[in-house]
């Protein structure tokens, strides 16, 4: 009986001392858009300070340009092409876009979801472990509670107009007295919880309040380019605010805080959408993202500038963190684990059309993959799939590679990618296609 006895208290405290976890995602934002990434112009004090807590990578990848892939990735530790997520939105038979409220569109998008279901996610398996959580923000996968959330902001209701978060996207652009709720409530159940908090932000509509545009319109030319990063300040302030919350409570010692982007962002001088070779494009300003993990008394802050890692690696990370098993399915590596990290040395990712042209042929809108590994970075195109239909703002390689070559870029001698290397470095473009094909496992990118 005093063993049994001594085993409770032991796993209580054990339980009570697993750390909170936030997860903060950032909605289209261009890796070069922080102050701490030295921006001429943008300003991100609260992200600075928690950059400079963090262990920071800067060369941190996603593994898609777009944003419903990318946050599934993020979800599940999986690729796209594992997880089945593509694209945002479904084509029908007839080869249109169709809507979660029709009977073919519900059919459709109900087998996407089943799919995305049995994929082991953050909040079922945190859950195992004790944990309570709670969506808020972005979220494309029908109701969040059906994927392991304990709580959620989201309804995922298409009768009720439901496609991407509908009233989870009032997160921090209307405060966030939801997530203080939820706050109160694992402290009242004395639990750890697990925050995935992705505001829809500084996504479009780029509305910012006044005082942050008419700050940014005096320093740039361009008001659709002053509305931007006016919104990214905006962002950066709502972070300081859920920030300033945990510190409020006492709740900042004993909770990880990790930062990533789902996609990058950037922003059009004449227009308000994006420019050519950011989102929905596997060049940096599509894929590339600071991450940054913070955890006081057991992670050393550190800036790492030149090890590329990857958001595959965040779900494993936060697993690990919270004691959680890991699925053997996550092939990521603990951010906390530089040596490994470093030892691989390599990412990897893809761009799929915006609209997925069948739930049952996970590449069949494949457009690109890319390849990070050190300094060398290759891109190639799916020729099945290029050029990609014209979306405004989307290039796909288009602008100053019409004929879809290969692209290879020495991103720490060209971080923006403007001098394609290709076919000045034939065996370099070789050994990194066949790590590309082999990551791939297979699959026949032409079908």
């Amino acid at each position: 009986m005093i063993r049994l006895l001594w085993i409770a208290l032991l796993s209580s405290s054990l339980h009570a001392a697993a750390p909170n976890i936030v997860l903060i995602l950032s909605d289209d934002q261009a890796w070069t858009d922080y102050s701490f990434m030295k921006h001429p112009k943008i300003q991100t004090p609260a992200l600075d300070k928690l950059a400079a807590e963090s262990l920071t990578y800067t060369r941190g990848y996603v593994t898609a340009p777009l944003c419903r892939p990318s946050l599934a990735s993020l979800f599940t530790g999986l690729y796209t092409f594992q997880h089945g997520i593509t694209g945002n939105d479904l084509l029908g038979k007839d080869g249109k876009k169709v809507s979660r409220s029709t009977p073919e569109g519900a059919k459709l998008h109900q087998q996407l979801y089943d799919r995305f279901g049995q994929c082991e996610g953050l909040a079922s398996e945190l859950g195992k472990a004790g944990y309570i959580s709670m969506q808020a923000g972005k979220w494309w996968e029908s109701d969040p509670k059906k994927s392991g959330f304990t709580y959620a902001m989201t309804h995922g209701n298409p009768k009720r107009g439901a496609r991407h978060g509908d009233v989870g996207l009032e997160v921090s652009r209307k405060g966030i007295d939801q997530i203080r709720g939820f706050l109160d409530t694992a402290k009242n159940e004395q639990k750890p919880f697990f925050l995935w908090h992705a505001p829809f932000l500084p996504h479009t509509p780029h509305n910012p309040p006044k005082a942050h545009f008419d700050k940014y319109q005096a320093l740039v030319d361009s008001p659709h380019v002053a509305r931007y990063y006016a919104m990214v300040e905006w962002f950066d302030q709502t972070c300081g605010e859920l920030l300033g919350e945990l510190e409020k409570r006492g709740l900042s010692e004993n909770t990880v805080v990790i930062y990533v982007t789902d996609n990058g962002w950037i922003q059009r001088t004449d227009g308000p959408r994006f420019a050519p070779l950011s989102k929905q494009d596997v060049h940096e300003g599509g894929v590339r993202t600071p991450i940054t993990i913070k955890w006081p008394g057991h992670i050393q802050p550190l800036i790492d500038k030149t090890t590329p890692v990857s958001s595959i690696d965040i779900a494993p990370t936060i697993l690990k963190i919270a004691g959680a098993d890991v699925p053997r399915a996550m092939t990521g590596i603990d951010l906390r684990d530089r040596a490994a990290l470093k030892k691989r040395d390599t990412v990897y990712g893809a761009d799929h059309s915006h609209d997925i042209t069948g739930v049952d042929k996970r590449v069949a809108n494949l457009e690109s993959r890319f390849i990070v590994r050190g300094e060398w970075k290759l891109i190639i195109y799916n020729p099945a799939n290029f050029p990609a239909p014209k979306i405004a703002g989307k290039s796909n390689g288009k602008a100053n590679n019409p004929e879809g070559k290969p692209e290879l870029y020495n991103l720490m001698n060209d971080p923006h990618e403007t001098t394609n290397l290709a076919e000045k470095n034939p065996d370099q473009v070789i050994a990194l296609s066949k790590l590309l094909n082999a990551w791939w496992d297979g699959s026949d990118p032409s079908k």
